[in-house]
């Protein structure tokens, strides 16, 4: 994403212009880069005890290794319009600004001719160009988690604005030869407000569908807080819903989160050491955890005999299939009692609308448009009498 602002610096360089304030920034960058990457390296050295350049085994595993079949792409593959789809899910109306910044950029300057300087308008395509560098990289890759957006975010920001500047300069134009000049200044004011109410509600209809919809998660392990509810050694297992456990923190001291052998086939986290003696600090850190590979390939020691299992958690979707590894635990009402559980979104029950956002309960709202629930449970183990 720097690579424009570089470029900037040596075109400024060659060109003549500002040679030596340029030679200075590049220097003074590339020392507090080398700082940071120092820090880093003596930081994860300490506590992997291995010599490793983070920010590099990331990318050689992301696109060389890829290109030898052992890379992410064993995790999954995803359309090239991944990314596109789920930034106008998130960002609505200013991922589109976003996009458009630098057309829009291109009709002001060489249209409109409204850029003051040759300078200026390469500087704002400088601005505006790490967005579209971080965009199309990671649209090439095979392998997309949502997650790689997020350096994207302030920059998909900066476009935004700089494309509604644009915009509402051009609505605000006085010009007799703009059409916009025409439109009465009301007008324009309502459209405008319009336009940023619009965005605002769209976001926050999205916000709201996704934390009532997907939040239960967060909530189910409060009552294992309690006093005298759990004891040092108890397990809360998790079969099926593996993927959806949010942290360690949520648990007691002493409880450990266990996995039971489930439908999938993949490779689950391992559990850190928790050795004491005889291996310097942190050992945990850097002690890897026996099973693990990066091909995704099945470890059977992840897993524990569900007889050992003092709690469980677990989701019920009326009408879901269920089989010998993923059954319906909440329905076991000899084996399990509930101890806290939420409504958790069916998607394969809810309509499209009722999955991108809010839709209330309210008896006036069709049927096909209601969001249909589930269950996310916590249970407890009956003790036998």
């Amino acid at each position: 994403m720097i690579i424009p602002f570089m470029a900037e610096e040596v075109m400024l360089a060659v060109q003549g212009r500002q040679g030596i304030e340029s030679a200075t920034r590049i220097v003074d960058g590339t020392v507090r880069s080398l700082i940071a990457l120092g820090l880093q390296f003596c930081i994860d050295g300490f506590f992997y005890k291995i010599i490793a350049c983070v920010p590099l085994n990331i990318v050689w595993y992301n696109v060389v290794a890829a290109t030898s079949g052992k890379g992410p792409n064993i995790y999954g593959t995803e359309p090239w319009h991944f990314y596109m789809r789920n930034l106008l899910l998130n960002f609505n109306i200013w991922f589109l600004l976003a996009l458009s910044a630098l057309p829009l950029l291109l009709v002001q300057t060489f249209i409109r001719r409204q850029s003051a300087t040759k300078q200026s308008w390469l500087r704002a395509v400088v601005f505006v160009s790490p967005f579209y560098l971080w965009l199309a990289i990671f649209t090439a890759q095979p392998h997309k988690e949502e997650r790689f957006m997020y350096p994207l975010y302030p920059a998909l920001a900066l476009n935004a604005a700089i494309a509604s500047h644009i915009i509402l300069t051009y609505i605000g134009s006085r010009n007799p030869r703009d059409l916009a000049s025409r439109v009465p200044r009301k007008i324009k004011f309502f459209i405008t407000g319009v336009f940023v109410v619009t965005a605002v509600v769209a976001g926050l209809w999205r916000t709201l569908g996704t934390v009532t919809a997907y939040g239960a998660p967060l909530g189910v392990y409060k009552p294992l807080q309690e006093p005298g509810m759990t004891r040092p050694g108890d397990t809360v297992c998790l079969g099926k819903e593996w993927y959806r456990f949010p942290s360690s923190y949520f648990l007691p001291n002493g409880v450990r989160a266990k996995f039971v052998k489930s439908a999938f086939k993949g490779l689950l986290p391992g559990e850190f050491s928790e050795a004491k003696v005889g291996f310097g600090f942190f050992p945990g850190s850097w002690l890897v955890p026996p099973g693990m590979n990066d091909e995704n390939i099945e470890d059977p020691g992840k897993y524990t005999d569900i007889s050992h299992c003092s709690f469980m958690v677990d989701s019920y979707f009326p009408g879901s299939e269920t089989s010998e590894l993923e059954p319906d635990y909440i329905l076991d009402t000899h084996t399990w009692e509930k101890l806290s559980c939420k409504p958790f979104l069916d998607a394969a029950r809810t309509s499209t609308i009722g999955r991108l956002g809010w839709v209330p309960d309210w008896s006036f709202v069709p049927e096909q448009y209601r969001r249909h629930w589930g269950e996310y449970c916590l249970l407890r183990r009956r003790t036998t009498k």
